[in-house]
């Protein structure tokens, strides 16, 4: 039967090094070889050996866990930032907290505060534009935090992201610049979104420049749901007059719309264009392939892991924010606007 009460000296041994050398693979990872970690993690599974985080953080030893909030664990997009984000924290001798708020910066707030009462060493937050008590709180708390997904110069933490403003604005001037004047957009709730609304502001400007707006009939908001999204293109496509293109705030609310035109006969790209921001795992195997704005998930997940990673272990040193940028990916939904 094994130890119950098995403790680091037992690690050690097992693993035939120093207790403080599984004390400093546990606390400080990156000044351990890989294959002295691996022994240890080896000893440790083998043993079924469980740290006491508690005494570690009152003796003033890191907790190992970074928080991680996101707005929805639903969405592809954001399947894809966790995974990665995930997988690079753990090599970096972290684990994630994860917890998501449904897009209620409230709700994020309160959240915040639990996984600080959990002790965790840092603090990773999608978007720019957070609560003032949010930031406040970890201000006052002196944790390392990074804003994942949106970048700006001047973000209050560190970001590591894309720019969603010039995501918008590149399939509005692709559908400006193929012709288009008749042009619906289905984006989400804008509010607690800040991604969302910068994709918008840049979609307006692009099409602003030719000398284009969506009118406020076309103008339609749905939740991120291809559901939602293919009852709302239904809808729209059943009134007398229709567009002849459809920009959407993300891959899903465009998938929504290629299924409502495919079930209305409506032929894409010959009758409308469609176009999407995220470029989603999928989006290039529909019939026609969506044309859309490619926003690298796994690489700003990675790189934000090693941000908050290097603020943790090196508190003195300045972490640079990181511009991922935005592509334009051109496949078969869009097409230059002809009249029938």
């Amino acid at each position: 039967m094994k130890d119950k009460k098995v403790d680091i000296i037992a690690v050690a041994k097992a693993a035939r090094v120093s207790p403080s050398t599984v004390s400093r693979s546990f606390n400080h990872p990156e000044l351990v070889k890989a294959s002295t970690r691996k022994k240890i993690d080896t000893a440790v599974r083998r043993l079924g050996y469980i740290r006491n985080r508690a005494a570690q953080t009152i003796h003033g030893i890191r907790s190992g866990t970074v928080g991680l909030i996101v707005p929805t664990v639903d969405h592809a997009i954001f399947a894809e930032l966790i995974q990665s984000f995930s997988e690079a924290i753990e090599e970096l001798g972290f684990t994630i907290l994860l917890a998501s708020h449904g897009y209620d910066l409230q709700r994020e707030y309160a959240i915040t505060r639990k996984m600080l009462e959990h002790r965790v060493d840092g603090m990773a937050l999608i978007g720019i534009e957070h609560e003032a008590e949010t930031f406040g709180l970890l201000d006052s708390q002196n944790v390392p935090t990074v804003l994942l997904w949106n970048y700006a110069k001047t973000s209050h933490f560190t970001s590591v992201g894309s720019d969603n403003f010039r995501a918008g604005w590149l399939v509005g001037h692709h559908i400006g610049g193929l012709k288009h004047t008749r042009i619906a957009g289905l984006f989400p709730p804008l509010s607690g979104n800040d991604r969302a609304a910068q994709r918008r502001a840049g979609v307006e400007t692009a099409l602003a420049a030719f000398g284009v707006q969506i009118p406020e009939i076309w103008d339609i908001e749905t939740p991120y749901s291809l559901g939602a999204a293919k009852d709302a293109v239904t809808r729209l496509m059943s009134r007398e007059v229709t567009p002849t293109a459809i920009i959407c705030g993300n891959d899903v609310l465009a998938w929504g719309a290629l299924h409502a035109l495919s079930k209305a006969g409506v032929t894409v790209p010959e009758d409308v264009s469609v176009t999407g921001i995220g470029d989603f795992t999928g989006s290039r195997d529909f019939e026609p392939g969506l044309t859309t704005v490619r926003i690298p998930a796994r690489q700003i997940g990675a790189k934000a892991a090693q941000t908050i990673a290097s603020k943790i272990t090196a508190p003195d040193q300045e972490v640079a924010s990181t511009l991922v940028i935005p592509e334009l990916v051109l496949r078969q939904t869009c097409a230059v606007f002809s009249e029938k």
